[in-house]
């Protein structure tokens, strides 16, 4: 089967009542979508990422994303570790994520900002370190910063969601016991140097994902002038995992269900409670 190692199921896209969530999800599984990871991205979805988990027998995790450290309080991280500690015994619960450091952003490249966004980082990589859970990292334009963080507080490994960097930097993050996310990304032909990593770095470095309902790949995507024009963004969704997969296959000239198993046994290495829930009848 395949794992979608990062999708957003409970996003605002996706309705209040997750009802396009769901029906998408089955799609999903019906593609041989068998496990999907659900990121929380603040305190106010915890609950809401946990409740889907369990509703799609699926997996969560918990954490402050840095596109939501500037209304973040001090004690939501005083929330996180009492629900990491509530739920501590609960297979669902994976990892600490989706946390890390966004530099793209220009709201949040301030110097007041850039050492908000460490704080809450450097906070939640002690709290995985605590709660002995893997982390998923958010990485734009911060690679070297977050690193940096990692190294001086190693949490044993995770994800590099997204992972959009060169290879010395993913190197660096393999050293330190990372798999690296590809996704819808990888499926753009201009994206040059993201597609020869994704066919040249070491089958046991990669994992899938889709970000849904972000980073559609290019079938789904629509440019700006075509939206202008009336044309839709297409859904992003765990179902195209297969159709990223396969993308990814064909870079690196290998069968497509060999892909599937080395990503899949990849996204257990780096995320050890999802052997649990693989083994769920």
């Amino acid at each position: 089967m395949w794992i979608d190692s990062h999708c957003h199921l409970d996003a605002p896209e996706f309705g209040a009542d997750h009802a396009l969530a769901l029906s998408l999800r089955e799609r999903a599984a019906a593609l041989g979508v068998g496990l999907c990871v659900i990121p929380a991205v603040e305190r106010a979805n915890f609950d809401t990422v946990r409740r889907l988990a369990h509703r799609t027998q699926d997996a969560y995790a918990l954490g402050i994303h840095p596109l939501y450290v500037p209304q973040a309080q001090d004690t939501d991280l005083d929330a996180l570790d009492a629900a990491l500690t509530e739920h501590r015994d609960d297979p669902h619960l994976v990892a600490v994520g989706e946390i890390g450091l966004d530099f793209f952003v220009p709201a949040l490249c301030t110097t007041e900002m850039r050492e908000r966004q460490a704080f809450f980082y450097r906070a939640q990589l002690r709290l995985a370190r605590q709660h002995g859970l893997p982390v998923i990292v958010h990485v734009r334009r911060s690679a070297d910063k977050l690193l940096k963080h990692l190294r001086e507080l190693p949490t044993g490994g995770g994800i590099a969601h997204a992972f959009n960097g060169s290879e010395q930097q993913a190197q660096a993050f393999l050293g330190l016991g990372f798999k690296l996310g590809f996704g819808g990304a990888a499926t753009f032909e201009p994206a040059r140097q993201l597609r020869r990593l994704a066919a040249e770095l070491p089958l046991s470095a990669l994992v899938l994902e889709t970000d849904a309902p972000d980073i559609p790949p290019h079938w789904l995507y629509a440019t700006a002038a075509q939206r202008e024009a009336g044309q839709a963004q297409g859904v992003n969704s765990p179902a195209e995992l297969p159709r990223i997969g396969a993308v990814v296959a064909e870079l690196r000239d290998i069968p497509v269900g060999a892909l599937m198993q080395a990503t899949t046994a990849n996204a257990v290495a780096a995320l050890p409670r999802l052997a649990a829930l693989l083994a769920k009848p």
